[in-house]
């Protein structure tokens, strides 16, 4: 029985004209031995072409440098004779029915080539000349400028870190966006963080005010430096409250600027592509309730991991305590690590933030060094538990003002370097 349904099967295939594989263990064009184990036995592979015909063809296509290649030519272009009976070409058509060379000159009446039309006057494509190449030149010889180039050399991801809420409220915002873009469309920068504290400091009073700046901003400076991120800095306090009814009712109403419904907005639209969230009132912000600082942080990043908001942009955390006081930090081996631990490991650990800033030298309205490291870059436990970083390099990142330098751009951000994968240069 079984014999007789092979026979039927067989002559099935041959009427309908399907032919069975043949196959042998000799068979020169068998490639069966590059099939897993497991492969059923009505699979088969056969080569189209051996590993040695592949080598021949493509000798006879390379060899002489390539002559076969360049002389086989293009292929015949085809060709429609209008003339000819039986065809039937539109006479409706825009151009005059001639060929012309790449870049020579239009038709009468025909598009400029260079700006596409858009509706309702508005402008619907990214000028590549938006910052002339003498406002990118003058940009290089800033002090900032002179900075981007110096941290190009270490490989760092560079960002330009600077303020233009105030710019934006004296109306002065395309002015500034400007001078800034110049900055980043130089090598090696990769964003813009064109804000601080945003909607935490008294710069706004109104949530609409931020939301128009928001958007007035990133419109601007995605216009003049298409491709480059864009980031800001705030903090929003009500996160870390946790489930504490009392403590959030009293951050919503002591900043009412900063909902997370309102940050999340932000995110969802668009308009940043990474959001730092700064740890400062962490600290001892929530003390009131009984709320320490690891207890406010864990909140915080359990309410940001429960939006989704990594989902939308980059989230970042952002720390100054390793140089809280003046001078350079005093902590012992142990006492570093464990602040490393608090401050770098947990938000990471937490998988809300994706990365983490660290502050490691400020001036005061005194005038007074805030340091994570010694001064003029002498050794201290703290930097030395830094450098032991290496496997969360790329995930860390620093402030850097090069305008208040502790020897000289080059020097710093090269030792930077060796702890961070990413620096902000204050511009």
């Amino acid at each position: 029985m079984r014999l007789r349904k092979l026979l039927v099967i067989g002559l099935a295939l041959s009427l309908l004209g399907v032919g069975v594989p043949a196959w042998s263990e000799d068979d020169p064009r068998s490639c069966n031995d590059l099939l897993s184990a497991d492969t059923p036995a009505y699979v088969v592979c056969k080569w189209m072409a051996t590993p040695e015909e592949a080598y021949d063809i493509a000798r006879f296509w390379l060899d002489n440098d390539g002559q076969n290649m360049r002389d086989s030519g293009p292929m015949g272009e085809v060709v429609v004779d209008c003339s000819e009976a039986g065809n039937e070409c539109a006479t409706d058509s825009e151009g005059d029915g001639e060929m012309h060379d790449v870049g020579g000159p239009d038709v009468d009446g025909a598009e400029d080539g260079g700006t596409p039309e858009c509706q309702n006057g508005e402008k619907c494509y990214v000028d590549p000349d938006a910052v002339s190449q003498a406002e990118r030149t003058a940009a290089r010889e800033t002090t900032a400028g002179k900075a981007t180039q110096a941290s190009a050399q270490t490989g760092m991801r560079t960002w330009i870190d600077t303020e233009l809420a105030d710019d934006y409220k004296a109306g002065r915002l395309a002015e500034a966006a400007k001078k800034i873009a110049a900055l980043a469309v130089q090598q090696g920068v990769v964003g813009i963080r064109f804000t601080s504290q945003l909607g935490f400091n008294q710069t706004f009073t109104a949530a609409d005010d931020v939301d128009k700046f928001l958007a007035e901003a990133t419109a601007e400076l995605r216009r003049l430096a298409p491709g480059k991120k864009l980031a800001a800095h705030t903090v929003v306090p009500v996160l870390a409250c946790g489930a504490n009814d009392a403590c959030k009712a009293e951050m919503t109403k002591k900043y009412p600027l900063l909902a997370p419904e309102r940050v999340g907005a932000w995110l969802s639209k668009g308009l940043l592509d990474q959001l730092t969230l700064d740890s400062g009132l962490l600290a001892s912000g929530y003390s009131t309730w009984k709320i320490d600082a690891a207890e406010a942080q864990r909140n915080q990043w359990i309410q940001v991991r429960a939006r989704a908001w990594d989902a939308y942009a980059q989230i970042a955390a952002e720390d100054a305590g390793f140089s809280a006081a003046p001078g350079s930090p005093s902590f012992t081996a142990e006492q570093a690590a464990q602040a490393i631990t608090d401050r770098v490991a947990t938000p990471l650990r937490d998988d809300a933030a994706e990365t983490v800033t660290l502050w490691t030298r400020w001036v005061d309205d005194q005038g007074q060094v805030h340091r994570a490291f010694g001064e003029k870059w002498a050794a201290n436990a703290t930097w030395d538990q830094l450098k032991k970083l290496g496997s969360v390099r790329e995930r860390l990142a620093t402030v850097y003002d090069p305008a208040n330098p502790e020897v000289d751009s080059a020097t710093d951000l090269k030792n930077l370097a060796e702890v961070f994968g990413q620096v902000y240069l204050r511009a």
